[in-house]
């Protein structure tokens, strides 16, 4: 049973944070238990742990739908996000040896290269860049905030926002790494912490400034249908 439940909960999860399945899009445990190949039991405990993660909620009638974050739990979640991941790069900077820099500049170098040319490899960037953050964050040696920002990293708003990201955002976010990187190559905790809370907070504002852009193709939707 755990192994069903932990490849229906692996699959599900995948299918939300790639946007196979769009916020506010009602779960059939029917179908899903068909796509996972697995039986309903497994799908149940799988959606009980995805409404823990925040990836799917609930609602009165017990029917599932994926979540759908407002801007405002957005920016809540970018607010910890730039305070535990301050911290994070702060004692990654402490703990800094030249194969962990090289592992991270390896990573960059794979962002920028994604983010070259006029089409951006969106798909290649979030890998990466999903991998950067996760390196600093185990480098932290932090149990406790590798478990309090493990649901914050990967979220289905992210991907979905950064389909409409512009040029600079991309290069900014690896620039900013590349500060990142200095600090790091230095020793400098401080340093890191401040640009890595900045880095987030930034991210935010490219975030909101791409919500703000599908809330009116949304709308838009709406009125034509």
């Amino acid at each position: 049973m755990a192994k069903a439940s932990d490849k229906a909960y692996s699959a599900i999860r995948a299918m939300i944070l790639s946007g196979e399945l769009v916020p506010g899009q009602q779960l059939s445990e029917e179908a899903l238990a068909e796509q996972c190949d697995v039986s309903r039991t497994p799908v149940r405990d799988a959606l009980r742990r995805l409404e823990a993660d925040l990836l799917i909620r609930r609602s009165e009638s017990q029917r599932s739908f994926v979540a759908d974050w407002s801007i405002d739990d957005v920016e809540d979640s970018f607010e910890l996000r730039a305070m535990l991941e301050g911290l994070a790069a702060r004692r990654a900077a402490d703990r800094m040896t030249r194969e962990i820099l090289d592992r991270l500049r390896a990573c960059n170098a794979r962002i920028g290269a994604a983010v070259r040319g006029k089409s951006p490899d969106i798909t290649a960037f979030l890998e990466a860049n999903l991998t950067f953050h996760e390196i600093i964050l185990e480098t932290s040696g932090s149990r406790r905030l590798t478990s309090l920002l493990g649901a914050l990293i990967e979220q289905p708003v992210v991907w979905r926002t950064a389909q409409h990201y512009g040029p600079d955002a991309f290069h900014k976010s690896h620039s900013e790494h590349e500060d990142l990187l200095a600090a790091f190559a230095r020793r400098d905790g401080e340093w890191a912490q401040a640009i890595m809370a900045g880095h987030i907070r930034r991210a935010f504002h490219a975030y909101a400034d791409a919500h703000s852009g599908l809330a009116s193709i949304d709308r838009k939707t709406a009125r034509q249908a």
